[in-house]
């Protein structure tokens, strides 16, 4: 059930692994022999693409949270009710075998 909500380990070690290249990136702009106008503008490019990447990540997580949670409601509500079933056929076997020896025989 942990990959329909996006939660695996795997999910978290790929993630992981995205944002130390993401960093190991910005670490490279920073120590590049270029002009402070190059450097800026690279940091620049750098900053708005990463910001581009973790709100697509984040609105993906968000999906999948959604979706997680609406199947959630179903699977709860269906139980709700197979539990509601089994205990009125509870109720109703338990009258008929009160019925039965409370009759005199």
């Amino acid at each position: 059930m942990n990959d329909e909500r996006g939660c695996s380990g795997a999910g978290h070690v790929i993630l992981a692994f995205v944002l130390g290249g993401l960093v190991g990136a910005g670490i490279a702009l920073l120590t590049a022999p270029r002009s402070g106008k190059e450097t800026r503008e690279k940091i620049r490019e750098f900053t708005d693409e990463t910001k581009k990447k973790a709100s697509e990540y984040a609105e993906h997580v968000k999906d999948n949270l959604s979706s997680a949670v609406e199947h959630g409601k179903e699977f709860v509500s269906e139980k709700k009710s197979l539990i509601s079933s089994a205990i009125d056929a509870g109720k109703e076997a338990y009258g008929k075998e009160k019925e039965k020896h409370s009759k005199p025989s």
